[in-house]
């Protein structure tokens, strides 16, 4: 599931006609959906709309596929969109990257660089060894009104950090906090200063803002800990507490066990756990294993207009998923939540650790990475793409059929409106 939302302009529907083809080339037109056939007639803008929706699913569902995912030409698109959506050309820009105490990390990058680049810069700048510099991920946070940093979401590998910086609003900032779900990758950074650090700072926030749970003597050995500069005995007691590791969510509504059941929901440790207070400081407990859920889906719930049950008459994301709660029952447990989108990718991001860690794989290297072309970006009168300068220029002639290939997917959207 993607987390970028994309709402498709003229462009960037020509852009995604114009990838459609390059990927029934890489990988075949019966290994892709169908593609949402063209109209030979002028649409309305009923029905241009309807168009437009039909072709953001098509971007969900190929999405779906790992390895199409992970492609250049998919991440091209992907990056191209996201340049075109906000009319960002290439520029040297300096972006601020914090950890979780707050501490800032200011780095020079390129305005169009890609997540893994600007991790990579902040690894460079702060001296973590090449093998441990993907245990960390950076995430879109934003401020909430009670003070508390809310985790918007992990930004994507396609995506441009400081363009969806640019692109959020409210007070957000990017953050840098460790990306792995299984705590015993915690003895490969324990070892070397920086990344030791890096997880203490992770860890003490976490028990500051109760995101880790302890009793008093457990508190009060952590402050004697932390008091004496003690970090690794610091992070070798906090590991053994209930919900290290975890990600924790805003209080969201569920039907499990009954209808409208306001529920505290926390991630980690290969569960998505549930608690509902049943007095002060009392709770009922229960958790999800992810190797039971047979799969789960994010749906937009519309506000009914005659019910005023929805006072902000706002749409509302939910997350379901489909739980094998005995042997032969199958059930769909549905969570509305404005950060479901946050909770899938912790799901999925869970499921792809236990499948790496089954194959014998471990957390990859930056010399593993595959590195996207910048493609294409628009030229400051949003109206023509023009080569990127970073490209090497002895791939001149195939460019120049590539820019001829976009005009004509151009033309093609606009004989359609």
């Amino acid at each position: 599931m993607l987390s970028l939302s994309l709402s498709l302009s003229l462009l960037s529907m020509a852009f995604l006609i114009f990838y459609y083809s390059k990927l029934k080339k890489q990988f075949g037109a019966s290994s892709l959906p169908p593609f949402p056939p063209k109209r030979l007639l002028a649409l309305s803008q009923a029905q241009l709309d309807e168009r437009r929706t039909n072709l953001e699913r098509y971007i969900q569902m190929v999405s779906q596929d790992t390895g199409i995912a992970a492609c250049d030409n998919f991440n091209s698109f992907l990056l191209n969109a996201q340049q075109e959506s906000m009319q960002q050309i290439s520029e040297p820009v300096i972006l601020d990257i914090f950890l979780m105490n707050g501490h800032k990390i200011s780095v020079n990058i390129t305005s169009t660089d890609q997540t893994e680049d600007v991790l990579e810069a902040v690894a460079s700048q702060i001296e973590i060894p090449e093998e441990h510099v993907y245990y960390f991920g950076i995430y879109l946070v934003k401020k909430e009104d009670d003070g508390d940093n809310c985790i918007v979401r992990k930004l994507q590998d396609f995506e441009s950090p400081y363009i969806s910086l640019k692109a959020a609003k409210g007070p957000h900032r990017i953050v840098l906090r460790k990306s792995y779900w299984d705590s015993s990758f915690d003895d490969d950074l324990l070892n070397n200063r920086v990344t030791m650090n890096l997880l203490y700072v992770q860890a003490v926030n976490d028990v500051e803002r109760q995101w880790v749970l302890a009793t008093k003597d457990q508190f009060m050995q952590l402050t004697a800990l932390q008091q004496k500069g003690s970090k690794r005995d610091y992070i070798r007691l906090v590991r053994t507490l209930k919900f290290y590791g975890y990600i924790h969510f805003r209080p969201c509504i569920t039907d499990y066990p009954e209808p409208n059941t306001l529920v505290l929901l926390a991630v980690g440790n290969k569960e998505l756990n549930f608690r509902i207070q049943t007095g002060k400081d009392q709770y009922k407990e229960g958790s999800f294993k992810i190797t039971r859920m047979r799969c789960w889906r994010i749906t937009t719930i519309y506000p009914d207009r005659d019910n005023n049950s929805n006072k902000d008459n706002k749409p509302q994301l939910e997350i379901s998923f489909e739980y094998l709660l005995s042997k032969d029952k199958l059930q769909w447990i549905n969570i509305k939540s404005g950060q479901a989108i946050l909770v899938s990718m912790c799901l999925q991001a869970m499921v792809d650790e236990l499948i790496m860690k089954k194959e014998g794989k471990k957390i990859k290297r930056p010399c593993d990475r595959i590195r996207c072309s910048r493609g294409y970006y628009l030229n400051r009168d949003s109206k023509s793409p023009i080569i990127n300068s970073n490209q090497n220029m002895s791939h001149s002639n195939s460019e120049n059929e590539d820019q001829s290939a976009i005009d004509k997917a151009v033309d093609s959207v606009k004989k359609e409106i």
